[in-house]
């Protein structure tokens, strides 16, 4: 037999019972909690923001699968997903016109036009948030909380102002509907963990790279303050767990996983502290996303005994022309 047409794809092989609707709903069970908050932080104005963009993103997938005569796939929950990823990485004040845009944006544009689940290229709750910014930057950056326009923490920590990590813990700050209450976003990501739903190879390689960055970089040495304020700040921790993991444009070996998180953490540290921007997130894991592919060819792992099958054939190769 020539073992050079048989072609051993990397893993996952391991069959399970698992599907895409219940790993969907998963991540949205582990995202109640942050939404809970945000709710209860912003009022009445999150929710109804988040129930607008939850339901054009699933409207906007079934219209888009009809047109293309394509089977209507939105029980399978990706689509609700990804509008309530989109609710959470928005301000409480964000004009629901722009919401329904940002939307219908992440779904035709970056889903369905590109084949639908499994085909996109980025993930697109985050594509949509990065082309809203660059369309609607002020809407995008104008945070009201206790009836006052204010900046977010992570402003005010890049232009010296003090901030309150433990608010920041908490979440009792401007920021955007999803991303303020690290405890809230922590307890998710640990259902996540427990349902195996996600690996913590991206989220720990990411922020401890992060970390690293802003102790070489930031300016403050190793000021743990400063360190927790950017670890809480930002969403980075909405980033880590639930958006960075996503199984269609995340890499599936377990060396392009950490590489991949390694990556994320450069991208939002050079962004936040070396940039003018003080966020980053959205634009280091779209930014990540389109290097998957090439992660992933320089990361799956040899069959066994092939390896140094490999290497000699490719010395012979360049011996013999």
């Amino acid at each position: 037999m020539d073992n050079n047409l048989l072609n051993v794809s990397s893993n996952p092989h391991v069959r399970s019972k698992c599907n895409t609707g219940s790993v969907m709903l998963d991540v949205i069970i582990a995202l109640i909690p942050a939404t809970i908050f945000g709710v209860y932080n912003f009022g009445m104005k999150a929710l109804i923001l988040i129930l607008v963009t939850v339901s054009t993103a699933v409207l906007a997938e079934a219209v888009t699968q009809l047109i293309l005569h394509k089977k209507v796939t939105v029980l399978d929950c990706s689509a609700a997903l990804t509008g309530l990823l989109l609710a959470l990485n928005l301000p409480a004040e964000f004009p629901i016109w722009m919401a329904i845009l940002g939307s219908v944006f992440a779904i035709v544009v970056v889903k369905q036009l590109f084949g639908g689940l499994g085909q996109n290229f980025m993930n697109p709750a985050l594509a949509a948030r990065c082309f809203l910014l660059m369309s609607f930057g002020t809407r995008m950056t104008t945070f009201v909380y206790d009836g006052a326009t204010t900046a977010t923490p992570l402003y005010n920590l890049k232009n010296g102002i003090e901030v309150s990590v433990k608010s920041m813990f908490l979440g009792n700050e401007a920021g955007t509907i999803g991303e303020t209450s690290v405890i809230a976003l922590l307890i998710g990501a640990a259902y996540l963990v427990v349902r195996k739903v996600i690996s913590l190879r991206i989220p720990l390689a990411y922020i401890i790279t992060f970390a690293l960055f802003v102790v070489i970089f930031g300016g403050h040495g190793f000021d743990m303050r400063f360190l927790a304020a950017h670890i809480c700040g930002g969403g980075l921790i909405l980033g880590a767990f639930f958006m960075a993991t996503d199984y269609v444009t995340s890499p599936i070996t377990p060396t392009g996983r950490i590489v991949y998180g390694i990556i994320l953490g450069l991208l939002t540290g050079i962004i936040r502290i070396v940039g003018p921007n003080s966020e980053g997130v959205s634009y280091a894991i779209i930014i990540g996303n389109l290097l998957v592919p090439i992660i992933e060819k320089f990361t799956v792992p040899y069959a066994f005994g092939r390896s140094k099958e490999r290497f000699f054939g490719k010395i012979k190769a360049k011996i013999l022309g």
